[in-house]
């Protein structure tokens, strides 16, 4: 099962990947065109104005809705990234006094930190549905691009249902490990099987 999770995470994180890649892409093609519109307009109109102005009318220039299409993709490539973070038990913790604890105390809290973690991801993807479902009764598009807003939010809503999905298979994972007394999972390291 761990291994099946583990792939379907890492599948996801990799979409998240693509996502984010093609906004860092996006934004620095939008900057540049802002610079080069900004430039044509000033200095290089002034010195080739035929030449200036028939670059802008090619459309040199920002990227319409740049700002919405990163907020839009941004949302979910931070659900993305969150499956396989969890699968991998790869959340920032301080283990500065819990390194000094016996392996029980430690399980048990890895059972608790898992389990509000498993719980806010499931609060986290219910909200999200219900704003999902609000966006649409009143049918709220983005300012620039006019694309419908719970487009962001359904897309969002599939990553993070996947998260808490991951959430609560790793929640199963501690409380077994929990009650068995052992390490099914090693923190970090992935299975131990």
């Amino acid at each position: 099962m761990h291994q099946i999770m583990d792939k379907l995470s890492r599948a996801m994180a990799v979409l998240g990947g693509l996502v984010l890649s093609s906004l860092i892409v996006l934004t620095c093609l939008s900057v540049a065109g802002r610079m080069l519109n900004t430039l044509l307009h000033g200095s290089v109109g002034a010195l080739a104005p035929e030449f200036s102005q028939w670059l802008l009318d090619l459309g040199v220039g920002p990227i319409l809705g740049d700002f919405e299409l990163v907020e839009a993709g941004v949302a979910f490539a931070i659900f993305a990234f969150l499956p396989y973070c969890q699968v991998r038990a790869g959340h920032a913790s301080v283990d500065i006094v819990t390194n000094f604890f016996p392996p029980s105390a430690n399980r048990f809290l890895q059972m608790i930190t898992e389990t509000v973690f498993a719980i806010a991801l499931i609060l986290i993807a219910w909200k999200l549905y219900d704003g999902m479902q609000s966006k649409m009764r009143y049918g709220e598009t983005t300012f620039l691009l006019q694309f419908p807003i719970w487009w962001s939010y359904a897309a969002s809503l599939f990553a993070a249902v996947f998260a808490a999905l991951a959430g609560i298979y790793m929640a199963l994972v501690r409380i077994m490990e929990f009650f068995l007394r052992r390490d099914v999972l090693q923190t970090g390291a992935g299975a131990e099987l």
